[in-house]
C-alpha cells in the first residue's frame, strides 16, 4: 500500500517541525523560497551578532537528521487547485512543476520588515542581506527603533548591547511596550533596557512614509503623529508589526478579510479536505499563536488521524491569552524566559551551549541537526 503524500507548503520553523513528525509516516515534499531554514527568530541578534544568529537559527535542511526522507523544493508557489489538491511551484531554475498532495499543510507565514519576506532566495543572498542589515547598523552612531512589538524590543536590546557607544533609542506608540505580554515582563525589560542606555519614548506613535512598506532600514527623520518633534537617526529600524500574509498563491475562499488562512481549533482549512495551516499564516486566533506554542505535533498528530480515516481523534488547539517567552534571546549572562504570567526564569550562560542548544533544541526538538 502506497503511502499519502504531504506537502508542506513553507519550509519555516512550523513547517520543519511538522515535516520531520509526518516524514515517518507519509512521503513528504517540502516547498521553500529559501536554501534551508532561515528562521524569523530573533531579530535582535539577527542584525547585531549574524554570525551567531546563524548558528541556531539559520540551517540547510541537509543537516536536519529526521527530514532525510523528504524531498524538498526550492522554489516559489504561484497557485494551487484544492479540488485537484496539486500547488504549482516555480523552481530555482525557472521550471514551472506541478506537485500532488492527499494532504496540503500551509506554513508559508507572513512579510515583515526586511527580515521576513517570501522571496527567492540562494545562500548567496540570504549571506548578503546578513551583512548589509550588520553593516547598515555597524556604521550608525545613532539608531531609532520604531515600534513596541518584542521585535523592536529585541533589536534595541542588543544593538546596545553589542556597541554600547551608541545612541540607540526606541519609540513605541502605547504607554508600554510588549502589550501583548503580561505587564510584569515588560517591567523587567524596561529595567534591562535602562542599564543598557536605550532610551525609550513611551506615546510615541511614527508617522509611516507614504507608499512605504517598512522593509528597509532608513535614515531619518521620523515624524510622529502624537505631537512629538522629529526624531534624527542615521539608521531607522522600522518593527512596527505591519505583517501581511504570503497567501497570495492561495483562492480567496480560504482567507479572512485580512488574508491569513482561516482553521478550526483542529488546524483544519474550512470547507477543503486535508488541507491544514499552522504558523503565522493561520487565523487561529489574535495572536496567530500557532508557531510559537508548538502546535506542530498537535497537526502532524491530526493529519495522521484524517488520513488513516480516524478524524475523531483529533486534538484541538488551545491559543493562550498572552506572548511568553523570550524577548530579548542569549544575553551574555544567560536566556532569560518569561511565562505567560510575566514571571522570568533564567537558563545561565553556561547552560546555553552545553544543555540547551545540543541536547533540549538540536536534539529534542528538532531529532538531531549535524554539525557543518
Amino acid at each position: 500500500m502506497s503511502r499519502p503524500r504531504v506537502v508542506v507548503a513553507g519550509l519555516g520553523d512550523s513547517g520543519v517541525l511538522t515535516a520531520i513528525h509526518l516524514a515517518p509516516h507519509a512521503d513528504v515534499v517540502g516547498i521553500s523560497s529559501k536554501p534551508g531554514l532561515v528562521s524569523g527568530q530573533e531579530l535582535g541578534l539577527r542584525i547585531s551578532r549574524p554570525d551567531a544568529w546563524a548558528r541556531d537559527y539559520r540551517i540547510p535542511f541537509g543537516r536536519f537528521r529526521k527530514l532525510d526522507g523528504i524531498r524538498t523544493v526550492h522554489g516559489t508557489l504561484t497557485g494551487t487547485d484544492l479540488g485537484d489538491r496539486t500547488v504549482t511551484v516555480v523552481d530555482a531554475n525557472g521550471t514551472e512543476r506541478v506537485e500532488r498532495f492527499d494532504a496540503l499543510i500551509i506554513s508559508t507565514g507572513v512579510r515583515n520588515g526586511f527580515w521576513r519576506h517570501p522571496e527567492l532566495q540562494s545562500e548567496a543572498d540570504v549571506d548578503a542581506e546578513l551583512r548589509s542589515a550588520h553593516a547598515r547598523f555597524a556604521a550608525a552612531e545613532t539608531i531609532a527603533v520604531i515600534g513596541g512589538g518584542a521585535a523592536a524590543v529585541s533589536a534595541a536590546a542588543n544593538l546596545a548591547q553589542t556597541w554600547p557607544g551608541k545612541q540607540v533609542d526606541l519609540y513605541h506608540p502605547g504607554e508600554r511596550a510588549l502589550p501583548q505580554h503580561h505587564p510584569r515582563t515588560w517591567a523587567t525589560v524596561l529595567a534591562r533596557l535602562r542599564r543598557l542606555g536605550v532610551g525609550v519614548h513611551g506615546g510615541h506613535r511614527a508617522v509611516v512614509p507614504d507608499g512605504f512598506a517598512c522593509d528597509e532600514i532608513t535614515p531619518g527623520p521620523v515624524n510622529f503623529s502624537t505631537g512629538q518633534p522629529p526624531v534624527e537617526a542615521d539608521a531607522v529600524l522600522w518593527a512596527i508589526g505591519r505583517v501581511r500574509p504570503n497567501t497570495e498563491w492561495l483562492p480567496r475562499e480560504v482567507l479572512d478579510p485580512s488574508g491569513f488562512v482561516r482553521v478550526t481549533a483542529e488546524l483544519r482549512v474550512p470547507g477543503a479536505e486535508f488541507v491544514y495551516a499552522i504558523g503565522d499564516v493561520a487565523a487561529t486566533d489574535d495572536l496567530r499563536s500557532s508557531a510559537r506554542n508548538r502546535a506542530d505535533r498537535l497537526l502532524a498528530h491530526n493529519i495522521r488521524s484524517d488520513l488513516t480515516g480516524r478524524p475523531g481523534r483529533a486534538r484541538r488547539y488551545a491559543p493562550p491569552r498572552r506572548r511568553w517567552g523570550s524577548v530579548l534571546g542569549v544575553q551574555a549572562d544567560g536566556l532569560q524566559v518569561f511565562a505567560p504570567n510575566g514571571r522570568p526564569f533564567r537558563f545561565p550562560a553556561w547552560s546555553v551551549d552545553t544543555i540547551l542548544q545540543p541536547w533540549i533544541v538540536r536534539r529534542g526538538i528538532y531529532g538531531g541537526i549535524r554539525k557543518r
